[in-house]
C-alpha cells in the first residue's frame, strides 16, 4: 500500500472557540470548583485594558506548568464534563494575555502567546472529544474586584495593578467552521485552485474540524483497498457524497473527492463530534488538472515542476544542498505526478487504491520550451489514489535552468507556469 508518498506531497496545515452565545454544537458550562484571576498590565496604547490570566490548580513538573480548570457543560448530546487545560513552559506568568476591549463588559477575549490550550468534552454516554484554538473567550459571575472602582473586566484591565477573579462560566462552541475565504481548494501542492473534480484531491480549512491534534490515515484504516471515510470522527460530504479522508487536524482536512459528484456548484460540510459545519460552496468540474509542484520547488528561477527520474529519488532541479537533484537532458524520460485528470480506462473509482493497468481517456500533451514532448505512460499511478502519473521523453531542447514546461489536456492548457532544469 504505497499512499504515503501521496501524504508527504498534498500539504499539510487548532480550534476550540468560547462564544458569548448559543448556537448548534454549544456547550454552556459553569465552572463551580476553580477560580480565575485576571491581573492588570494596564492600558494600551488604543485605550483598552490588558491584563494577565491565572488559572487555579496549576502543577508544575518536568520543565511544564499545567493548569486545570473542569466543569459541568450541558448543550452537546447529553451534557458531561467539561476540562480546561492550560500548559507552557517554565513556571513563570501565564501565556494567556486577555484584552478587555470594552470597560463595563465581563466579556474576556485571551490570546496564548505560547504554550497550548485545550478543552476535553466528556459526555455522560460516548467518548471524549478534545478541541484545541490559541484564543478564548469567558464570563465572570459576581466577580470579586481589588483596586478598581468597579468590578467590570474592562475597568480592570484599565487600572494598573488592579485584579478581578471569580468563578468562569459562558459557552463553548464546539461546531466545526469552514473559513469563509479559501475555506476549500484542489491539493495546495498541485495549484491549490478554487475548483475541483471528481476524485482529485481537496484541502478544507477552517476551526473545529477534528477533535485530535493532527491524524493521518495508516494502513489499518484501510478496508482492503477501501480508504477510509472518517477519521478519528471527522467525515467530508461534498454534493451530499462522503468523501475519502486521508488527513485532519482542527484547522485543515485533506480528503478525495469522491466519484459521481454533479458538476456545479456543490456543498461541502465537515462533521465533528462538536455537530456538522455550514456548507460551503464550491465549483465541480469534470476536470480541474494540476501537476506537482510544491511551494519548496518555487525556487528563483521560478515555479519548478515535480519530476522524478526513474529512481524515483533524483528530482529534475538544479543542485540544492541536501537534496538528491539532477538536470535531465534530451532522451531521458521523467515522471510528473497530477491531481484533477478526469477519468481513465477501465474505471477507477475514488477511494480505492488503483491496482490494474489504465489509461488516461482525455489528451495529456507536454512541452519543454514550445518543444512536443513524446508521453509514453498517462493514466492513474498503481498503489495510490488520485493520484495520476505521467511519463515523458524530454525532447531537443536548449539548456537551461529555466525552460517553461507546459502541458495540455484534450487541447486546453493548463494553469500553472513552470519550468524545469535541461542539460545538453
Amino acid at each position: 500500500m504505497k499512499h504515503g508518498l501521496l501524504l508527504l506531497l498534498l500539504s499539510l496545515g487548532n480550534g476550540i472557540f468560547l462564544s458569548p452565545s448559543a448556537s448548534a454544537g454549544v456547550a454552556s458550562f459553569a465552572a463551580t470548583n476553580q477560580s480565575i484571576t485576571w491581573t492588570s498590565l494596564g492600558g494600551n496604547a488604543a485605550g483598552q485594558g490588558q491584563s494577565r490570566v491565572t488559572w487555579g490548580s496549576c502543577v508544575f513538573a518536568d520543565g511544564i506548568t499545567t493548569c486545570t480548570v473542569t466543569a459541568a457543560y450541558t448543550g452537546i448530546g447529553n451534557g458531561g464534563t467539561l476540562t480546561a487545560v492550560l500548559a507552557y513552559a517554565g513556571n513563570g506568568l501565564s501565556p494567556l494575555t486577555v484584552t478587555s476591549i470594552t470597560p463595563g463588559n465581563d466579556l474576556v477575549s485571551a490570546s496564548l502567546s505560547s504554550g497550548s490550550f485545550l478543552i476535553t468534552l466528556t459526555p455522560t454516554n460516548g467518548e471524549a472529544a478534545t478541541f484545541y484554538q490559541p484564543s478564548i473567550s469567558l464570563f465572570f459571575n459576581t466577580p470579586t474586584c481589588t483596586l478598581s472602582p468597579t468590578c467590570s473586566v474592562g475597568q480592570v484591565g484599565l487600572t494598573a495593578g488592579a485584579t478581578i477573579s471569580g468563578k468562569m462560566n459562558g459557552t463553548f462552541d464546539a461546531t466545526p467552521v469552514i473559513r469563509n475565504s479559501q475555506g476549500v481548494i484542489s491539493a495546495s501542492a498541485f495549484g491549490g485552485f478554487s475548483a475541483l473534480a471528481p476524485g482529485s484531491w481537496m484541502e478544507i480549512y477552517g476551526t473545529n474540524l477534528a477533535t485530535v491534534i493532527s491524524r493521518e490515515w495508516s494502513g489499518s484504516d484501510f478496508n482492503g483497498n477501501l480508504a477510509p471515510s472518517t477519521l478519528v470522527g471527522t467525515t467530508v460530504k461534498i454534493g451530499g457524497l462522503t468523501a475519502f479522508i486521508d488527513y485532519v487536524s482542527p484547522g485543515q482536512v485533506n480528503a478525495q473527492v469522491p466519484s459521481g459528484v454533479p458538476s456545479g456548484p456543490q456543498p461541502v460540510v465537515v462533521t465533528t463530534a462538536g455537530g456538522a459545519s455550514l456548507a460551503y460552496t464550491i465549483t465541480v468540474k469534470a476536470v480541474e488538472p494540476g501537476l506537482l509542484a510544491p511551494a519548496v520547488f518555487n525556487l528563483p528561477a521560478g515555479q519548478y515542476v515535480a519530476a522524478l527520474f526513474p529512481d524515483a529519488v533524483t528530482f529534475v532541479l538544479p543542485p540544492i544542498s541536501g537534496a538528491p537533484t539532477a538536470r535531465a537532458k534530451p532522451g531521458d524520460t521523467i515522471t510528473f505526478y497530477g491531481v484533477g485528470f478526469g477519468p481513465v480506462t477501465p474505471d477507477s473509482p475514488a477511494g480505492r487504491i488503483v491496482t490494474g493497468e489504465n489509461h488516461l481517456q482525455a489528451t495529456f500533451r507536454a512541452s519543454f520550451g514550445g518543444v512536443s514532448a513524446t508521453v509514453t505512460f498517462a493514466g492513474l499511478a498503481g498503489g495510490f489514489l488520485g493520484l495520476y502519473q505521467f511519463n515523458v521523453v524530454v525532447p531537443n531542447v536548449a539548456a537551461s535552468d529555466s525552460v517553461a514546461f507546459t502541458y495540455s489536456l484534450d487541447g486546453v492548457s493548463g494553469p500553472q507556469s513552470l519550468v524545469i532544469a535541461i542539460r545538453n
